[in-house]
């Protein structure tokens, strides 16, 4: 199965799960299911929840059920979406090609619906099947911090918001950058792998891979943005350069920041050495990563 397929295959499965976890539009009130599935079914990737299901087949001890631990990661990952979207954050119109959450059910609602994606994806593994108590915490508190305000998601939110005031450096770039875009998807395989019943150096190594391709993804996302029109994006074009944020173009430029991706693409290859052909998927996925148009 070539990766395109693959991924289509993988993205399938999260949305079977999701839609097993996350209550339907009928349960009442029915305005904020609505409002949560809107965002959550709106498309996308599904790369987070993706790498998790990978990392724990990489480890390959215990994989069985991984999918529901998995999709916690896109319920955190759609509530940024949603948050980042409203007017006092980025004010953005446009999401995965759909009108943004707020556009649709007002800016009340559309924070209430992240709140709820939030809470719901640490009632998801406190709940897990066939996992131990240990195992359990240790992935609530895996994700608690890859989104919180100490190196984690919201902390990268922060310096991403205050940096629109400043003057764009190197060392600026990759504090928001590894914390906003690079804690979660670093989270992602540690997830799996913690799932799987790692050893120490198995989760060395996917945390290293996590941390480069985390970084390569962010240089992409960046590059595409000059690069990519609206349309091609499912978001709007353009928005870094209007809102003045520090972006790996502004700093090293484009054919600098391609070249940087290249060499987190290399990097998150050796990290994999470990797993050898088990890390094969891994391998592609980072490949996908860096090589994508969207």
């Amino acid at each position: 199965m070539d990766i395109r397929d693959y991924l289509e295959h993988q993205r399938r499965l999260v949305d079977q799960t999701l839609d097993a976890v996350v209550p339907p539009e009928t349960q009442s009130p029915e305005t904020i299911h609505k409002a949560m599935r809107y965002s959550l079914f709106a498309g996308g990737k599904r790369l987070r929840p993706i790498l998790c299901m990978e990392a724990a087949r990489a480890v390959g001890r215990h994989v069985e059920g991984v999918e529901r631990a998995a999709c916690s990661l896109e319920l955190i990952h759609t509530y940024s979406l949603i948050h980042d979207d409203l007017p006092a954050l980025d004010n953005d119109d446009l999401r995965r090609g759909r009108p943004t959450n707020h556009k649709v059910f007002g800016e009340a609602i559309a924070i209430l619906a992240g709140d709820s994606l939030l809470t719901l994806a640490f009632l998801v593994l406190a709940q897990l099947p066939g996992v131990s108590a240990e195992t359990r915490v240790r992935l609530v508190a895996e994700l608690a911090s890859a989104s919180g305000t100490v190196e984690g998601m919201i902390a990268g939110q922060v310096r991403d918001l205050e940096g629109e005031r400043e003057t764009a450096t190197p060392e600026r770039l990759e504090a928001i950058h590894r914390a906003k875009t690079g804690s979660l998807l670093r989270a992602s395989v540690r997830m799996g792998a913690i799932y799987a019943g790692a050893t120490v150096e198995e989760l060395e190594a996917v945390t290293r891979y996590g941390e480069h391709i985390g970084l390569a993804f962010q240089i992409i996302d960046d590059v595409l943005d000059l690069e990519q029109p609206s349309e091609q994006l499912g978001k709007t074009a353009g928005k870094d350069v209007e809102q003045n944020k520090i972006t790996f173009p502004a700093v090293y430029g484009l054919e600098e920041s391609r070249r940087m991706a290249h060499n987190e693409l290399l990097r998150s290859q050796q990290a994999l050495a470990i797993f050898g052909q088990r890390g094969a998927r891994l391998r592609e996925l980072a490949e996908f990563i860096v090589h994508r148009k969207a």
